[in-house]
């Protein structure tokens, strides 16, 4: 019983891992630094889609124009 509870979790968790896709940058669409250069990448979602930050400064310059760094996301995973 065990063992069926565990490797049901274990399905579970890496059917979770593959539903969204992996984020199509490695720098910031803000600075152009790489992601985890500066420690952990600064998440934020803006109308469904995920944008990622080298750190919490660039972030006053994505609310500036959060259109132009969003498309920035979308137009490098559509070429994935």
């Amino acid at each position: 019983m065990k063992y069926s509870l565990l490797l049901l979790a274990s399905v579970v968790l890496s059917a979770r891992a593959t539903d969204a896709p992996a984020y199509p940058l490695t720098t910031c669409v803000v600075s152009g630094e790489k992601l985890g250069g500066m420690g952990k990448p600064v998440k934020v979602t803006h109308d469904g889609t995920e944008v990622q930050f080298c750190c919490k400064s660039c972030l006053k310059d994505f609310n500036a124009d959060p259109a132009k760094y969003v498309k920035l996301v979308k137009d490098a995973a559509a070429k994935k």
